[in-house]
């Protein structure tokens, strides 16, 4: 059961779904729907209402309508649905939508795979194969300007106020300080983790440096300290305000994918390719880090993580290879993660989760993008919508809030697959009701042998777990 749980290094999936070159200069049929007057920069394009976006329910998971008698006044501030209208209602069985949501921009990247996404004060971030670490403005996605390193494949970006953290090929992290004003955007760099220096002179400060790729970065806010995991299983700590390593050590028994950072209490959660979950604590008055906790749920490599956290609640997320998102929540009075269900819906690997409120977006290798929201008070979840537009796995999501109002919530999604498009999301969910029950969706595991059988049947895709384990029923 060990073998069939690995999943391949990164570029061995990512290079499974790469297309050739002429792709480069293609568009497809959905972005030739431009609806909107405004002037568009190059390979940008602001779809309509596609029949891309055609959704399959076969697999969707989600609450029955709870609308009350009032329904109707309430959701007339919404665009109403129409086939010349550019908003798509989800699930399109619900009389009385919860989610609206439209894709109003793609872009494809002549530079390759996008490999990572961050937002923050009005610009997005990504990073490619490439050197280039590229800004876009938010929400029209118009290019402001890139930033440029001596190596490429950043697969992982951070972006805290004007601060902006990049890994790189190289096994190093740059610091850069951006700027944007009005037009004007400008970014320098201002740090390099390890400095170059110190592998000229000493040779003991070698194991400041991963030994391999580094794979998700988490930054504590109130300490200045940067957290960067590795494909090399250790975990690091850097100091940002003179850039030292004050803490190294090996966290996981294989590569590490994800790592978040609980802003409260400098909790660190880390998780991995061995399928566990870890839960980090810096000791008092120390800069090294102790472990207090580890959550095994499933033998499934475990490729993503996310927090959700409101004055009343916090639930951590982790979505796997078997294609489940489990959740635990937290006890107010320990301070323990217990295991709360998981989320069924996907047909193949999570490969990226974002959190922000209380809704959860996942991305998967079966191309779709799923939005979950958890009932306030409870651990019920229910899928609103299920986002298909991508022509490959959907490598990874940012998130930000638009707007908030008394009646519904705006959020802006940005998505990148290994399909090399790049696709803003503008999303309104409209307040859950609080005098209908929520359908529970935490449901029971399913026999091993169903789940290969389901999968056998999806088209799209053929993920190397899965015919590992056809492998090993065979034997």
């Amino acid at each position: 059961m060990k073998n069939s749980c690995n999943i391949p290094r990164p570029h061995t999936m990512e290079s499974r779904y790469r297309r050739s070159s002429t792709l480069s200069n293609y568009f497809s049929a959905e972005e030739e729907h431009i609806t909107a007057t405004m002037q568009s920069p190059p390979r940008l394009s602001v779809d309509s209402r596609p029949n891309d976006y055609e959704h399959h329910h076969d697999n969707l998971l989600f609450s029955p309508s709870r609308s009350p008698p009032h329904a109707a006044n309430m959701y007339s501030i919404l665009p109403p649905p129409s086939p010349e209208s550019p908003w798509t209602l989800s699930p399109h069985q619900t009389p009385s939508p919860s989610l609206l949501y439209h894709c109003i921009a793609t872009l494809h990247r002549q530079e390759g795979t996008i490999f990572s996404i961050a937002s923050a004060r009005g610009l997005v971030f990504t990073g490619s194969e490439s050197r280039r670490i590229r800004a876009w403005r938010q929400p029209d996605c118009m290019e402001r300007g890139y930033l440029e390193a001596s190596y490429g494949e950043i697969r992982a970006i951070l972006a805290h106020g004007n601060t902006l953290f990049t890994s790189h090929k190289d096994d190093r992290v740059r610091v850069w300080n951006t700027t944007s004003v009005s037009e004007n955007f400008q970014a320098k760099k201002i740090a390099t983790l390890p400095k170059r220096g110190l592998f000229l002179f000493f040779n003991k400060s070698s194991n400041h440096k991963h030994k391999d790729r580094i794979s998700c970065m988490a930054y504590n806010h109130a300490e200045g300290v940067l957290y960067t995991g590795s494909l090399d299983r250790t975990i690091k700590a850097w100091r940002i305000s003179d850039n030292l390593c004050v803490d190294s050590f090996t966290a996981h028994e294989d590569f590490i994918n994800s790592i978040v950072v609980k802003q409260d209490d400098g909790c660190v959660f880390s998780c991995s390719s061995d399928g566990s979950v870890k839960i980090w604590r810096r000791v008092y008055g120390q800069s090294s880090h102790t472990l207090t906790m580890t959550l095994k749920f499933q033998p499934s490599p475990i490729n993503a993580l996310a927090l959700s956290i409101s004055p009343s609640s916090c639930f951590l997320y982790s979505g796997s290879s078997d294609g489940f998102i489990n959740f635990w929540e937290k006890e107010k009075t320990s301070g323990r993660f217990n295991h709360g269900g998981f989320l069924q819906g996907h047909r193949f690997s999570v490969l990226c989760l974002v959190a922000k409120e209380k809704l959860v977006f996942s991305g998967s290798e079966d191309t779709t993008i799923r939005v979950w929201r958890r009932e306030e008070g409870s651990c019920f979840h229910e899928c609103l919508a299920v986002l298909d537009a991508h022509r490959g796995p959907v490598k990874c999501l940012a998130v930000s809030l638009e707007i908030e109002k008394v009646m519904v919530m705006g959020f802006l999604l940005y998505s990148a697959g290994l399909d090399q498009t790049f696709k803003v999301w503008r999303i309104k969910i409209l307040p859950e009701e609080k005098d209908q029950c929520t359908q529970d969706l935490m449901v029971e595991p399913m026999d091993p042998k169903n789940v290969v059988e389901s999968f056998e049947m999806n088209p799209v895709l053929s993920p190397s777990w899965v015919m590992e384990k056809k492998l090993q029923d065979c034997a």
